[in-house]
């Protein structure tokens, strides 16, 4: 077999060559082909891996810990005491890189104009800046210096909204513990921007302020944590719910559904894309590929006539399409390396910036080259490009020699 190869190899190389603009032009079908999947590859996980990230960075952690009603009802009267004993040396141990205490609860926040709807969130400033980029977004002022900081942190358009600026003073409006009103003035200490999907929702405090100002002391309306390995998300969970099985231990997963849909549909994207360039490609492949063989007919019906027999007719064929799908692969994978490769330090979508915030995104992509992937998506693609060309050659293979030998191109 080999030395069938051997001899057939160069054989079929200079065929190629014969018809140098058929096949330059089949070359660039591969390549293109091949270039517009790796690289639609790279970009949709690049966008799958923002949108996780965004969601794990704003606010909500690899995962987090609430009571059992709280998604239905999250309100003051859905807290539980703060960490400790068992569950506090779980989240001081090694499978956890990050955790941040929370109260949370719906407000309202009055400025000397205007009344506006906010989420209040207690933080204990250290732990939160293990696991939200937030405290990272100031414009103006600081970030809270403690969890008994007098200040409120609000977002840019919550503060344009109320027609307020740094340094002045709102009042903020939530029940009590004792479903009763509680009110207390705080003045704005700093304002962050850059995330537009929570900058009129969310207000951040002292977290003992928020607990003293609800009668609250010593109680939480949220954990949230950061896992230090992904892969473990599902086993951290698990065991945080051994642990207190009263409580309601919930992954990024569920409490970002949008993000985990947007991973999970990766694959089936690229799948898909896959598919539509293949077909593509093969309406090209087929027909270069045929109008090769019938203007070869009478070459063959020669070859046939010397001796050569219909099955090596159908590997030279074949073996001339495999090499020529081959360096279109190689092309198409050259291309997308250095493509994806001169876009790493991140690719600008900041014209897409509305569009990009709602599907929960950043202003940059950052694509990366993944060599399983990458390696997989090429030798599928050359394996059904070889497989498309398989027709050409059996009908190449099935001239008999007499009506070849007659034929006229």
């Amino acid at each position: 077999m080999m030395e069938t190869f051997r001899i057939l190899a160069p054989l079929a190389w200079r065929n190629l060559w014969r018809n140098p603009r058929r096949t330059v032009i089949t070359l660039i079908v591969v390549s293109v082909g091949l270039y517009s999947i790796l690289f639609f590859a790279a970009l949709i996980e690049a966008w799958a891996d923002a949108s996780r990230d965004r969601a794990l960075n704003v606010m909500t952690g690899s995962g987090q810990i609430h009571t059992q009603g709280y998604a239905d009802d999250p309100t003051i009267g859905q807290v539980f005491p703060q960490a400790g004993g068992e569950l506090l040396a779980y989240l001081e141990g090694p499978e956890i890189s990050g955790w941040a205490p929370r109260v949370r609860v719906p407000a309202v926040v009055q400025s000397e104009y205007r009344t506006m709807p906010l989420t209040l969130i207690g933080v204990n400033p250290t732990g939160e800046k293990a696991i939200s980029i937030v405290p990272d977004g100031i414009v103006e002022g600081a970030y809270l210096s403690g969890p008994d900081d007098p200040t409120i942190f609000l977002g840019q358009s919550m503060v344009d909204r109320l027609k307020t600026r740094l340094g002045k003073r709102v009042i903020i409006l939530a029940q009590n513990s004792d479903g009763t009103l509680a009110e207390q003035s705080f003045e704005v200490g700093g304002i962050y921007d850059g995330f537009s999907e929570i900058e009129d929702m969310l207000g951040f405090a002292g977290l003992e302020t928020v607990q003293t100002l609800l009668g609250a002391e010593g109680q939480l309306s949220e954990i949230a944590y950061r896992v230090t390995d992904e892969a473990r998300l599902d086993q951290v969970g698990h065991d945080l719910g051994q642990i207190i099985p009263e409580l309601d231990v919930q992954s990024w997963k569920d409490l970002s559904p949008m993000a985990a849909m947007a991973e999970e549909s990766m694959g089936v994207a690229v799948f898909i894309w896959l598919w539509v360039m293949f077909i593509l490609m093969a309406f090209g492949i087929i027909n270069t590929q045929l109008m090769a063989v019938f203007e070869r007919v009478h070459e063959f019906g020669l070859l046939q006539a010397l001796g050569m027999r219909p099955r090596m007719i159908l590997l030279i064929v074949t073996l001339e399409s495999s090499i020529l799908v081959g360096i279109g692969t190689l092309m198409g994978i050259a291309g997308a390396v250095a493509t994806i490769q001169a876009m790493s330090g991140g690719l600008d979508i900041s014209f897409l910036a509305e569009g990009a915030a709602m599907a929960g995104v950043g202003q940059v992509l950052y694509l990366k080259l993944d060599w399983g992937q990458l390696i997989e998506l090429s030798i599928i693609v050359w394996l059904l490009s070889v497989a498309v060309t398989y027709w050409p050659a059996r009908k190449a293979s099935k001239f008999s020699p007499v009506e070849a030998m007659a034929h006229v191109s």
